[in-house]
């Protein structure tokens, strides 16, 4: 049995904080305030995404409020200055992910792109909620007790029948202690423990067998 895979529906929001294309500066703020959020999602008709205003995307009017942009990269951030509605404030499209999509998916658009929060939508591009960095990390609040019994099942006994490996776990770190007469599933048995949502790290204490 393979190792789980936790999923953006797993951890994400399912009570998302949106607005309309119409909703004021003011009102984006406010509520940014109110929800201790920095970004939300814009919909239009059933509930479609069509962008995101982020923290962002609402500090070119304190940035350019007594100057004018001194740059060519920054005309673009200079013309949201003077906006007030969330379709002039917007970046669009939106980086949105699919609820189904692995966390490290996730994680990895975020990193790429460099935003804190991600709109869920279905395959019709409808919200259905909104991750964040933080919902991301939740994965580490495995206890010690339930990555124990998923690494026993899913991991040591698809790749290590019959061999004399056994391993202690404690605030997510793995350590792996025994004999492994193969040298090559070394790699392959640490890849497939980190590969357990929620292991912080794998260390190896493998007697000298492993070079036999």
């Amino acid at each position: 049995m393979p190792a789980s895979r936790y999923t953006v529906s797993d951890v994400m929001t399912h009570t998302a904080v949106a607005i309309g294309r119409e909703a004021s500066y003011k009102e984006i703020v406010e509520l940014m305030h109110q929800w201790k959020v920095s970004a939300v999602p814009v919909l239009e008709g059933e509930g479609r995404v069509v962008g995101v205003v982020s923290e962002a995307d609402l500090l070119p009017k304190e940035e350019f409020r007594l100057t004018n942009p001194a740059l060519p990269e920054q005309l673009e951030e200079a013309s949201k200055a003077g906006a007030v509605l969330a379709e002039e404030l917007m970046s669009s499209p939106a980086i949105t992910v699919h609820p189904d999509a692995p966390v490290a998916e996730a994680a990895r658009i975020m990193a790429r792109k460099r935003v804190k929060r991600l709109p869920v939508v279905n395959a019709l591009g409808m919200l259905e909620g909104v991750v964040s960095r933080s919902d991301l990390l939740k994965v580490f609040l495995r206890p010690d007790e339930e990555l124990e019994e998923e690494i026993r099942r899913s991991v040591l006994t698809e790749l290590t029948p019959g061999v004399n490996v056994d391993f202690a776990i404690q605030d997510g770190v793995v350590t792996l202690r025994g004999s492994l007469r193969d040298r090559a599933l070394v790699p392959l048995l640490a890849r497939a423990i980190r590969a357990v949502e929620g292991v912080v790290d794998v260390r190896m204490e493998l007697d000298s067998t492993v070079a036999a």
